[in-house]
């Protein structure tokens, strides 16, 4: 096989006459059919820069400003601020329960599991133009993740993690990287933000996934009955709008639930119990932070700890949120008001 001499020869596009055919095979023809069926392309030429622009380059680059790197301050607990804005979480929808509060109300419950949530950098004005930190959660093998990612990890000697999320922060909410972010960071009867994608549905038709009427069962329709119908007219617009709702992929998207009241917090085991359903199946991530369209003054009443919780999980308690309001107090002049409602031995 005369490759070797076909590529020399076609290097700079020089004609190449095959010696079983008339057929003219050319450099770019060569570069397109290695690059695309044997994975090969040309080494890309390097050349020296002229001695009097190397020195310009130089001294450009060591005129240009450093930005030193941010060590954070000390972890200690602070007063929380009106405009001072946490870090969130991200946890696991373990699936859904059901309780009961004091006054005999039933409540639909989503289960969060934080799974070793950790701080594995930060963003700061200098250099990236706002406050942020990254945070991780779960667990995954060295060999499941890129050689980049699991070089940071092993740079700052922190575990693998699994899944990776962003928070904007304020400047007085930093955190050091690797301070563990659980359950203990939120307090029962507060308003979270919850963030999942919805499960995934596949492709649908336009009955499940816009909600469309379909077409009659009888009266000439035949094998039609599903369909979404007319999408357009002839020739005016001789088109389809763009927007059109027709079949296609149903599901797989970032949804957010806002005001959610967390009902019920557990740090010794990291777990939160979110009052209400939350997008995505059971198993999958979802980041939690706090409400964000809550009053100052709401919120100055919830007592967060700030910037995180800083003491032993072993030893709290669950805690419960408690309404201030009885459901059933309107009807208690009626026989069957809630105090008697259900006696013993009926």
């Amino acid at each position: 096989m005369r490759t070797i001499a076909r590529l020399l020869q076609s290097f700079n596009n020089v004609p190449y006459r095959a010696t079983s055919s008339c057929e003219i095979v050319t450099g770019r023809e060569l570069d397109a059919h290695f690059r695309f069926y044997n994975t090969w392309k040309y080494p890309k030429r390097v050349f020296k820069l002229p001695a009097n622009i190397k020195s310009l380059v130089m001294k450009k680059v060591a005129e240009a400003p450093k930005i030193p790197p941010f060590h954070p301050p000390p972890l200690i607990s602070l007063p929380m601020q009106p405009n001072s804005r946490r870090v969130g979480a991200i946890a696991v929808k373990a699936g859904m329960t059901q309780t009961w509060d004091e006054n005999g109300v039933k409540l639909p419950l989503t289960v969060l599991f934080i799974d070793d949530c950790q701080v594995i950098g930060i963003k700061y004005p200098e250099k990236h133009g706002y406050w942020a930190l990254q945070v991780g959660a779960g667990y995954r093998k060295q060999k499941s993740i890129s050689p980049s990612e699991s070089g940071l990890y092993l740079k700052l000697g922190l575990p693998f993690k699994h899944d990776l999320s962003e928070f904007r922060i304020s400047q007085d909410a930093v955190l050091p990287v690797g301070t563990k972010v659980s359950a203990a960071h939120f307090v029962a009867g507060q308003n979270v933000d919850v963030t999942g994608y919805t499960k995934y549905k596949g492709f649908q038709g336009v009955m499940k996934r816009w909600g469309f009427k379909g077409l009659p069962a009888s009266h000439g329709v035949s094998l039609a009955h599903r369909s979404p119908g007319s999408i357009g007219n002839r020739k005016s617009p001789g088109k389809v709008w763009k927007g059109k709702k027709l079949p296609g992929h149903m599901g797989d998207e970032r949804r957010t639930v806002h005001n959610c009241l967390l009902y019920k917090v557990d740090a010794a085991r990291n777990l939160l119990f979110v009052r209400g359903q939350i997008p995505g199946p059971a198993g999958e991530f979802v980041y939690i932070r706090d409400a964000i369209s809550v009053p100052k003054t709401k919120k100055a009443t919830w007592g967060l700890p700030f910037p995180t919780y800083l003491g032993e999980l072993s030893n709290l308690h669950a805690t419960l949120y408690k309404s201030p309001k009885d459901p059933y107090r309107p009807y208690a002049e009626e026989a069957d008001y809630f105090p008697i409602k259900w006696k013993k031995g009926d």
